[in-house]
């Protein structure tokens, strides 16, 4: 992203964090960039029960020094659409093939395991992609980019559809998408209905430009609607994704979902109202399922059947002069957390 630059340190805090949370693969850095993505790398593979990776450009110097760095896997990435080999790369698709078997079969003897991305795959004739799968039948990932987040869940699913015809196992593929038309995670879950293996995801879609699927997105709608949460620990969620932004110095906005502050908050009166009775009425998901919290917020917004439930809460009977009593000291106090509401109505 424009303006960052984590340290070393910074990384290999944010990395143990993930770790605790159970993902299978942690994405470290591009070894090849300097001491500092090295030091993460090799730090984390230490540390970590993830599998560690270093990406790297389909270009032997790249691959050694991922080795050098101690990488669990090297992600290989390299394009095959026309855009990017003319004006990217220059290299013929051939050229280009045999660039990613050289520096494939660089980092098996190194003792690593090779994944492959292919850079900006939606937007390459599906004749090209679904070969890849055969000529490295012995990577055990094959990635597939949507590099400039043009894609949405409609040609996602035809995409991924075109490679299974072709004879393509997805539970093989995986999938990195960004969120420049704001899809991201509504293309990753596409992806996983069609059964690719892996996705790639970062927490609050930090990333270049709008970012990339958002871990926490992805695993609360895994959740809530597939009763799948992708093979980590959703309980961990949200703790977990606070400690990453925390270790690298980010924040998100107050209204963004699932991590913001005011996502879990209640003030409506309609709302308040019916949840003090039953939470699930007004909400997605039970924010304790992944480790967050509700706040249910009374004040000038406070309606009559909410005074009243407030009023049962603290074993007073809600007579029509102690509702009006008790919304009249809201208006004032108010908003006020559930606890502090009920105190009110308790001293009304």
């Amino acid at each position: 992203m424009p303006g960052r630059s984590y340290t070393a340190a910074q990384k290999v805090e944010a990395g143990l964090a993930l770790d605790r949370l159970g993902v299978e693969f942690i994405q470290a850095g591009f070894a090849i960039t300097g001491e500092r993505d090295r030091t993460a790398i090799a730090e984390l593979a230490r540390q970590c029960d993830a599998d560690v990776v270093s990406l790297a450009r389909a270009v032997p110097r790249d691959v050694e020094a991922a080795l050098d760095a101690e990488a669990d896997v090297v992600e290989v990435f390299a394009p095959l659409s026309d855009q990017q080999l003319e004006h990217l790369v220059g290299n013929s698709r051939e050229e280009m093939l045999d660039a990613m078997r050289e520096t494939v079969d660089l980092v098996r003897d190194g003792g690593a395991k090779p994944h492959l991305i292919l850079v900006d795959a939606f937007r390459t004739d599906t004749a090209h992609v679904a070969p890849a799968f055969g000529t490295f039948a012995d990577v055990e990932y094959v990635g597939l980019a949507d590099t400039v987040g043009a894609r949405t869940p409609h040609s996602v699913g035809r995409f991924l559809d075109d490679l299974a015809e072709a004879g393509v196992d997805l539970e093989r593929a995986s999938v990195h998408f960004h969120d420049d038309v704001g899809v991201a995670t509504a293309n990753a879950l596409v992806a996983a209905e069609k059964g690719v293996g892996k996705a790639d995801v970062s927490v609050a879609s930090l990333g270049e430009r709008a970012g990339n699927t958002a871990l926490e997105e992805l695993v609360v709608a895994g959740v809530v609607d597939y009763d799948d949460s992708f093979g980590v620990d959703e309980r961990e969620l949200i703790p977990v994704c606070r400690d990453v932004l925390d270790a690298l110095g980010e924040d998100v906005d107050p209204r963004k979902s699932v991590l913001g502050s005011e996502v879990t908050e209640h003030e409506s009166g309609i709302h308040t109202a019916a949840m003090l009775s039953d939470p699930s009425v007004m909400e997605p998901f039970d924010p304790a399922t992944f480790g967050g919290q509700r706040t249910l917020l009374f004040g000038e917004k406070t309606g009559k059947g909410g005074a009243r439930k407030l009023l049962g809460l603290a074993d007073r009977s809600p007579t029509d002069e102690l509702v009006e009593a008790l919304l009249s000291v809201l208006a004032e106090r108010g908003p006020v957390e559930q606890e502090e509401a009920v105190a009110l109505a308790r001293d009304c």
